[in-house]
């Protein structure tokens, strides 16, 4: 049986890992995207990508302050 606790953290540990990477490739999609279509429809998509992907390497974007816990 797959144990999907264990791929999510190593997805999670893969994202970390290489996050610069991963951005670069998005912004370079991003570019290529833009000129074709514009960028002012490109970009927020870029800004939300970026954003996921910090928040699945454990990372915190630029600018954001942690969420509070939920309250019970």
């Amino acid at each position: 049986m797959v144990d999907f606790g264990e791929l999510k953290s190593k997805a999670e540990g893969f994202v970390s890992e290489h996050d610069d990477q991963i951005k670069q490739g998005i912004d370079k999609v991003g570019d290529f995207v833009g000129n074709k279509i514009g960028h002012d429809k490109v970009d927020p998509i870029e800004e939300k990508l970026s954003g996921f992907v910090d928040s699945l390497g454990g990372n915190k974007p630029e600018g954001e302050t942690p969420a509070a816990p939920p309250a019970v």
